[in-house]
């Protein structure tokens, strides 16, 4: 049985870990090392993917790393990692999206601000000034 504190040291140990799994180059390190290839990790990559439920998952500070997480689940996807060209080419995607995204969502923004100022009603016809 596991104590309060100890719940609370694993929970935050696997919170610091899964998103770390946001960073490619993280991700080609475990695969060089050979972790991946691990049937004991691969089964803890597994065990995470609770962290997909809403209730752990608003903790997460990089929800990309859920994408990765689940991406890990895949035998392919791990042994490709080993290739430093395909982190390489994961960071450049996760950026190119990210800077997509920053203007993105500041322009929908900005849309929304404009739906939320209060609407001015036209002048009445019979005020109209004359020439």
């Amino acid at each position: 049985m596991e104590t309060e504190e100890q719940a609370r040291n694993r929970f935050q140990s696997e919170l610091e870990f899964i998103q770390c799994l946001a960073n490619p180059n993280y991700l080609n390190f475990l695969a060089q090392r050979g972790f991946l290839r691990e049937r004991p990790f691969i089964n803890y990559l597994k065990y995470l993917l609770y962290w997909k439920e809403p209730e752990y998952a608003k903790f997460l500070k990089y929800p990309h790393c859920l994408h990765m997480l689940e991406l890990l689940q895949y035998e392919h996807f791990r042994k490709e990692l080993v290739n430093a060209q395909c982190a390489k080419f994961i960071d450049e995607q996760q950026l190119l999206h990210w800077q997509h995204y920053s203007r993105k969502r500041t322009r929908l923004q900005q849309a929304l601000a404009e739906q939320q100022l209060p609407q001015q009603p036209p002048p009445p016809h019979g005020n109209a000034p004359t020439k």
